[in-house]
């Protein structure tokens, strides 16, 4: 083995399970997850000796597995909810995040949801994310600041119909 596939070994080992999080995340399914992230690691294999000297070649890899995820939405021409959302490893406690939210985020738009995913979960910065979807940053402040408004108006909603349907009769007296 020469040295560029001792290198893709070695960041195949240290970022699969941080890569396998993020498809997971974007998909909702640890089953076509994993299958994006080993179909863009084919193609990271390929051109390995390319990326290995750009600043960062898992912003190639995340690209990826995102243009694999709408490629795949684009052939079923559906979208495949899941009822629960993969919790990372090592977390303290699943039961703490709540399961509302990433109802919410499910509904969001293919787009929307990566950025979301990316800033939020991946805590990547807006330039990160513009290189990691191939898109402006701009387009990141947008796609994220319609999102957030779309979650937000969605809880408000949601908090509306509990309070309604908790809210005790009133007794008015005259």
């Amino acid at each position: 083995m020469n040295g560029d596939e001792w290198s893709f070994d070695d960041f195949v080992r240290a970022r699969m399970p941080a890569l396998l999080r993020f498809a997971h995340a974007l998909t909702g399914d640890p089953h076509t997850a994993a299958d994006l992230v080993q179909d863009a690691l084919e193609r990271t294999g390929v051109r390995w000796s390319k990326l290995r000297r750009t600043d960062d070649p898992e912003a190639y890899v995340r690209r990826a597995i995102v243009n694999g995820r709408t490629s795949r939405w684009r052939k079923l021409r559906r979208e495949s909810l899941v009822d629960a959302v993969p919790e990372p490893r090592g977390q303290a406690d699943p039961a703490t995040h709540d399961a509302d939210l990433w109802r919410l985020l499910a509904t969001l738009p293919a787009r929307q949801r990566a950025v979301v995913v990316l800033r939020y979960y991946e805590d990547m910065s807006e330039d990160q994310i513009a290189r990691t979807l191939g898109c402006a940053p701009g387009t990141v402040k947008s796609q994220s600041s319609k999102a957030l408004a779309k979650l937000r108006a969605a809880l408000a909603d949601d908090d509306y119909s509990e309070r309604a349907e908790r809210k005790p009769e009133a007794t008015w007296s005259m």
